[in-house]
């Protein structure tokens, strides 16, 4: 089978989360690992964080963010149905929880999520070329149509949807992060209608679950990118005058590479989590720059770039 030529968008997520947490993004950056990055408006060190993406001229997106922190909308800070008791957002699990009881009021979701929109404009200076959702909340029921709406209102062509070929396949994964992943997967097709209707795009194939903190290895990375590969060639509809070697597919890689946070400093708002102070981040970073996992990409015909390239 000739592979084809792919276009692999390398997304570090959570700039902005803290200086550490920025430092690493940009270490990989510089060593040609990431290619992409996407804000959390909300977190600690976000002004930071858009000033190092001008600095070095790293192409930046938002993640929008409704579950870890603080809400960026001076209105929804006080009282408001995305907040718990202690005046934080309901957080990953708890945030589901909330939706499914019918808890949340979608027109302060959407107010939050066009704040943020604004926040990244101020930060950066121009409008995010792509938006996604911490902890893949864009894609929850409800949640999509707003978001989408959102997308389309400020002209925002790019979204990530989490469907990762070969996901059900990696026995790593231990049972009840899997039923998280499952969740989310699910809950990304009920999504695509949606996405598809507001004319929002996304790159052809989604990989990331399974390279998560510790399941990163250069060996996970390559069979993530070329099951995609041949799952995408075996199964997209091709053109008359195309032939598998002369189309293009692109591959969003979702990676969370960082220096391990240290508390109190770093968060949006409460502090930094446990995925943030783990030595995970760190071996998410030392794998990423390992220069094996570079030259694969040149023997793949595989070429990193960022939304705007596509």
């Amino acid at each position: 089978l000739k592979m084809p030529q792919v276009k692999l968008i390398v997304t570090g997520d959570d700039f902005g989360y803290c200086p550490r947490r920025n430092q690493g993004i940009v270490d990989c950056f510089l060593a040609g690992a990431v290619s992409n990055v996407s804000l959390l408006v909300n977190g600690s060190a976000a002004a930071d964080a858009a000033e190092l993406a001008r600095r070095y001229n790293i192409p930046i997106g938002l993640h929008a963010n409704l579950s870890e922190g603080s809400p960026v909308c001076e209105m929804l800070k006080t009282n408001s149905s995305l907040l718990n008791q202690d005046g934080f957002f309901h957080g990953k699990m708890g945030f589901r929880t909330a939706l499914s009881k019918g808890l949340l009021n979608m027109s302060e979701v959407k107010q939050e999520l066009k704040a943020q929109v604004e926040l990244f404009h101020e930060l950066t200076g121009h409008l995010p070329p792509h938006m996604d959702g911490h902890q893949h909340i864009h894609v929850l029921p409800e949640v999509r149509h707003v978001f989408a709406e959102v997308l389309e209102e400020y002209g925002i062509k790019y979204t990530r949807v989490p469907i990762e070929p070969g996901l059900h396949n990696c026995d790593w994964i231990p049972p009840s992060l899997m039923d998280f992943y499952l969740g989310v997967e699910q809950d990304s097709f009920n999504t695509v209608d949606v996405f598809t209707r507001h004319g929002i795009r996304w790159p052809d194939v989604y990989i990331g679950l399974s390279t998560m903190g510790k399941n990163m290895s250069v060996s996970n990375i390559w069979s993530a990118i070329d099951t995609a590969i041949v799952k995408f060639v075996s199964e997209a509809p091709l053109p008359a005058h195309l032939t598998p070697q002369n189309r293009t597919v692109t591959i969003e890689l979702m990676v969370h590479p960082g220096y391990p946070s240290v508390p109190p400093i770093g968060g949006c708002g409460e502090g930094p989590d446990d995925f943030s102070q783990s030595w995970e981040r760190l071996h998410e970073l030392q794998t990423l720059i390992k220069p094996e996992v570079q030259s694969h990409y040149k023997t793949r015909n595989i070429q990193l770039c960022s939304f705007k390239d596509l």
